[in-house]
């Protein structure tokens, strides 16, 4: 299994153009809320708690997190848990505003996503690693952290693969 910089890069090598990882800020996370509220649907009970595919997907998600980085891992949990939040509560909500706003959500955070390729002039990362669609997340959280100034080796070590970005 790759690691952390290996993930990371080849993320990367679709995300160079700033516009592109700008749209990626507020797309990602409008799919990932989009996600946890559509598939907040309960499968079964588990000593009072409700397992719904949302808890699965926030669980092996944290856990691909913390095998990759420890650090990176407690910010996804925060990140992760914040939009599994938001979607518990717009699951609680009538069927037709969970449904509709998960649907909008979820097609404004894509189209937000397309236009960003549209100035990459690349695919999506996912077309060719699904892989992908676990790493976006981290990939923007890792972003915010170098723009901070934080985690300089792994920046450097991402861009000497994939390249700066423009």
């Amino acid at each position: 299994m790759k690691n952390l910089t290996e993930h990371l890069s080849q993320y990367a090598k679709y995300h160079r153009d700033e516009r592109n990882i700008l749209t990626h800020y507020a797309g990602i996370p409008l799919i990932v809320i989009a996600l946890f509220g559509l598939l907040w649907w309960p499968l079964f009970t588990l000593g009072g708690v409700a397992i719904t595919p949302a808890l699965i997907l926030f669980v092996a998600s944290a856990l691909f997190y913390f095998r990759l980085d420890v650090r990176f891992g407690l910010i996804m949990l925060l990140f992760s848990g914040s939009c599994f939040a938001i979607a518990g509560y717009l699951a609680t909500q009538p069927t037709a505003v969970w449904l509709g706003s998960g649907v909008a959500l979820f097609v404004v955070g894509w189209v937000l996503q397309f236009i960003g390729h549209y100035y990459e002039g690349k695919k999506p990362a996912f077309v060719d690693d699904l892989i992908g669609l676990f790493v976006g997340p981290l990939f923007i959280i890792a972003e915010l952290g170098f723009k901070l100034g934080l985690r300089k080796q792994l920046q450097q070590d991402i861009e000497h693969i994939a390249g700066k970005t423009h």
